[in-house]
């Protein structure tokens, strides 16, 4: 699929959606399932990412391409750096490739670890010698992606010592370092997280234990966004848990103020629109969960909402830099956008130009934010396959809900 217009949905969109395991659970878990071999998942997520991990794990080659799989270059950047005996070069798609790894990577060479830069200092490729870490004390800046630390996290309880872990400076994305831990907990490993420590015990074996993975949240944004600029609708989603590990699970109290109304019921949420749109103008600090910023900002967009979000330092260094090409795409819209290096500034307006083609950077969330501004005028979204990163089924999903 090279482009796909979508036409404007002129009637309420409705449906019920069963949305795939979190990737952002799955990856963490598929990586734990390999140094506890009793541990069953369920309800794996589908995603590319999810499926890259999983065939990254079991492949015999000593080279693995991982793509735009950023999760998967981090957390296999660990794994491999403890699997002993091994001998790996990791590397990825061009993107891939001016995406940072330096911090991960001088956080593992600080415990013992044997990793080779072989094109760009700092960067992806890696050859990685696995072997016995010894040291058991990191210490890593607070700010950076939490990607980072989640991977130390996961290799922890396999280190001879455990691992003393102490933040430099404020903590951002919490949300996903607490997803790490509780995942952790589950399977029976103990930690402690006092002021800016995390320690985390060594674990030989675990209990035999089956997990099933929460459905992802970050997809449940696309319904949300179409669910408050589609008047009378409701559409409901599964599977879904009231007390959520994921932090983009904020999406039911950001969207309140946005006309939609989140109501749990047994494994489902239930989103409907409230014909009140409570907030002429959003400020909001999505440090904590930045992957629903490009979402929240098309939606007000379409509202015709005033919107400022900081805490977003982390987009610039994902599949594109989603600040840029955000600002880009809403003012070909007719929008007005402001960025820095970590926030975005939208302004209200009352314009949206029909028939724009969106670009979307092959980046997944670009093509699935912008597709629920078809409840206001037709719209053409370029490169439309890219969504199989993170969620395959959106366009038959979509489909359902506003057919």
């Amino acid at each position: 699929m090279e482009s796909l217009k979508i036409n404007k949905i002129n009637k309420p969109v409705s449906g019920n959606i069963q949305i795939t395991g979190s990737k952002s659970e799955t990856n963490r878990l598929l990586i734990l399932q390999q140094f506890y071999k009793n541990l069953q998942i369920e309800n794996i997520s589908n995603s590319d990412d999810s499926v890259l991990m999983q065939k990254a794990l079991g492949s015999t080659s000593n080279e693995i391409n991982i793509g735009h799989a950023g999760t998967a270059m981090r957390f296999l950047t660990s794994y491999f750096a403890v699997k002993e005996n091994s001998e790996m070069i990791l590397t990825g798609s061009h993107r891939m490739k001016d995406r940072p790894i330096k911090i991960l990577v001088d956080a593992l060479k600080s415990l013992g670890a044997n990793i080779q830069y072989l094109e760009k200092e700092g960067f992806p490729p890696l050859k990685i010698i696995g072997k016995k870490l010894l040291h058991n004390f990191v210490e890593i800046d607070g700010n950076v992606s939490s990607q980072y630390i989640s991977s130390l996290l996961l290799i922890a309880p396999t280190l001879r010592r455990g691992l003393v872990l102490n933040f430099k400076g404020e903590v951002t994305s919490v949300p996903y370092i607490k997803m790490t831990l509780k995942l952790l907990d589950s399977v029976g490993i103990t930690h402690r997280w006092v002021d800016k420590t995390i320690t985390v015990s060594p674990k030989r074996a675990i209990i035999n234990k089956t997990i099933e993975v929460e459905s992802d949240w970050s997809s449940a944004s696309y319904y949300y966004s179409l669910v408050a600029l589609s008047p009378n609708s409701e559409i409901t989603l599964s599977t879904y848990k009231n007390n959520s590990l994921q932090g983009d699970s904020i999406l039911a109290t950001i969207y309140k103020r946005l006309g939609v109304e989140t109501i749990f019921e047994e494994n489902k949420l239930i989103l409907k629109n409230t014909n009140t749109l409570i907030s002429r103008g959003l400020n909001l600090n999505l440090k904590s969960a930045p992957d629903i910023a490009q979402t929240i900002a098309v939606t007000c967009f379409g509202l015709g909402v005033e919107c400022n979000m900081k805490g977003l330092h982390t987009l610039k260094i994902k599949e594109t830099d989603r600040l840029i090409a955000l600002k880009n795409e809403i003012e070909k819209l007719g929008g007005e956008v402001e960025i820095t290096d970590e926030s975005l500034h939208l302004k209200r307006s009352n314009i949206i130009n029909e028939n724009v083609c969106i670009a979307t950077y092959d980046d997944h969330r670009m093509a699935m934010a912008f597709a629920p501004l078809a409840t206001k005028v037709a719209i053409t979204i370029k490169d439309a396959n890219v969504v199989s990163k993170s969620y395959p089924t959106f366009w038959d999903d979509f489909k359902k809900a506003t057919t």
